[in-house]
């Protein structure tokens, strides 16, 4: 149990040791969803301690956290921006 990096799996975000469940996906669920640890864990197959390691985890590097945050959301609008878009209608 614990929490690691790799860089081979999910960018080498933080993630719970041993799964592909990401540091931050726990935290969006408790934090932003208002889901309990326990349904979270029930969710994403973990037990309840990797849960709340992992919130203990975000919370001990909070600025990482949010960095990434910032990363993953300037990766979403580059492929926003350069996906093909609707043509315009003509009226």
């Amino acid at each position: 149990m614990g929490i690691t990096r790799d860089d081979d799996v999910l960018g080498g975000e933080p993630r719970v040791d041993g799964t592909r469940v990401g540091v931050r996906h726990v935290a969006t669920r408790v934090i932003d969803s208002g889901q309990s640890p326990a349904l979270v864990a029930d969710q994403l197959d973990v037990s309840l301690a990797e849960v709340y390691e992992s919130l203990s985890y975000y919370y001990a590097h909070i600025d990482e956290m949010r960095e990434l945050e910032a990363e993953s959301d300037a990766a979403f609008e580059r492929v926003r921006e350069s996906s093909l878009k609707p043509k315009e209608t003509v009226q």
